[in-house]
């Protein structure tokens, strides 16, 4: 098949990695042809082009900035971009006929380009649900109920989930939540289709590694690490994440390393600045490598989610700690299932993202016992082998779409 994929992420290099990436290279490998179509936001300050990445053939388009940018300038870059992908789809892949379209939210805009493709090429379609917007953005703030925006996008999301004739959503609770939020969607063409990865080929630091890069961090020897990597934006009320830190200040039994960027990252600097922490670190970007033996030296992952969310979210930042079998802590609203997951599975602990008593417990646990963090670990590592692998998310999909032949 000619399978069309459109997204506002998809890093650029070869070694370059992420949930995208690994579900479209899987797709490539069970012999489908694929095209990405994905954003090069104007900060970039290059102009549109198409390239080869992993013998995939990607589309990069210029447009506004959308992602970690002001409430307006996302609004508008986001209703613009529909119109800029289905230019450059036009003028760079008018001669492919695609069999597959597939598409990721955000954005909720991709209507038009999915009604013409279906419409052209006879074309299946399929909505990877990863963001229920405009609910969450209304959730933390962003947009107010019932205003014009809220409406324009409200009517957009609608179209989208009336074009697409599957639905993959990130967990059951986001399956139950897209059902019951939406009596119009036929609850047949509505599945679990979760974040997923392709397992890295485990090579953890060595004992003396690890010591020397304790030393390089002023990281106590026997303190328990824990990490934050991802966005630092409103959606993971970082209020709650300043609070643990304060809370923990100047402790050698716990260690904190965080590593993001975001609309609240420059917030959460001049906390950890001005009270000069000396049991956290914080940086705002890099290299992949040096971010992965972060990973591979810390103890415990932690997840993030605002109080405020009545969405059930599902972070994929999970899976990154999950790769190197690291138990998580997830501190989030009570809508999601993550934390469902993630106790279930005993690989980690949850907590409400205001129960800060709650969070210093399960600290406790850990510190009292650390054979804890072993156990969960390996649960965390075998748990993302059985339920969260690329080529049980590709296979849902190919899946579905030979079921809708059959049925046609």
């Amino acid at each position: 098949m000619n399978i069309l994929f459109l997204t506002l992420s998809y890093p650029e290099g070869e070694n370059a990695s992420n949930i995208y990436i690994d579900l479209m290279t899987e797709l490539k490998d069970k012999e489908n042809t694929v095209y990405v179509v994905t954003s090069l936001e104007r900060r970039n300050k290059r102009k549109t082009f198409i390239e080869k990445q992993r013998d995939i053939n990607i589309l990069r388009v210029k447009t506004g900035n959308i992602q970690k940018t002001n409430i307006l300038e996302k609004g508008i870059s986001t209703l613009l971009i529909e119109y800029q992908f289905m230019h450059a789809i036009n003028k760079y892949f008018t001669n492919v006929k695609f069999d597959l379209i597939l598409y990721s939210t955000p954005p909720i805009t991709f209507e038009k380009i999915i009604k013409m493709i279906k419409k052209r090429d006879n074309a299946k379609s399929y909505l990877l649900l990863k963001d229920i917007f405009p609910q969450n953005a209304v959730d933390i703030g962003m947009i107010k109920k019932d205003s014009i925006l809220h409406k324009i996008f409200s009517k957009k999301e609608r179209k989208l989930y009336c074009i697409s004739d599957y639905i993959g959503c990130m967990s059951h609770k986001n399956k139950q939540y897209l059902l019951e939020h939406n009596r119009y969607i036929d609850e047949n063409i509505v599945e679990v289709c979760p974040n997923s990865i392709k397992p890295s080929n485990l090579n953890y630091l060595s004992q003396e590694e690890k010591i020397k890069l304790r030393e390089e961090l002023k990281i106590p020897k026997d303190s328990i690490i824990f990490i934050y990597g991802g966005n630092l934006g409103k959606p993971q009320g970082i209020d709650f994440l300043i609070d643990i830190i304060r809370e923990y200040k100047n402790r050698e039994d716990v260690f904190f390393l965080i590593v993001g960027s975001g609309t609240e990252y420059k917030k959460l600097e001049d906390f950890i600045v001005k009270e000069e922490y000396i049991n956290t670190r914080l940086y705002s970007l890099l290299p992949k490598s040096q971010y992965d033996n972060y990973v591979k030296l810390s103890d415990v992952g932690l997840i993030l989610l605002d109080k405020r969310f009545t969405i059930p979210n599902f972070p994929s930042r999970l899976l990154g700690y999950m790769d190197y079998g690291l138990p998580v802590v997830a501190a989030t609203d009570i809508n999601t299932d993550i934390g469902e997951v993630i106790v279930n599975g005993e690989f980690g602990y949850w907590c409400e993202s205001t129960d800060l008593k709650a969070f210093n417990e399960i600290v406790d646990n850990l510190l009292k016992d650390k054979s804890k963090i072993r156990d969960m670990g390996i649960n965390s590592r075998n748990y993302l082998i059985k339920n969260y692998t690329a080529e049980k998310s590709a296979d849902v999909i190919m899946n579905a779409i030979k079921k809708s032949k059959n049925i046609d």
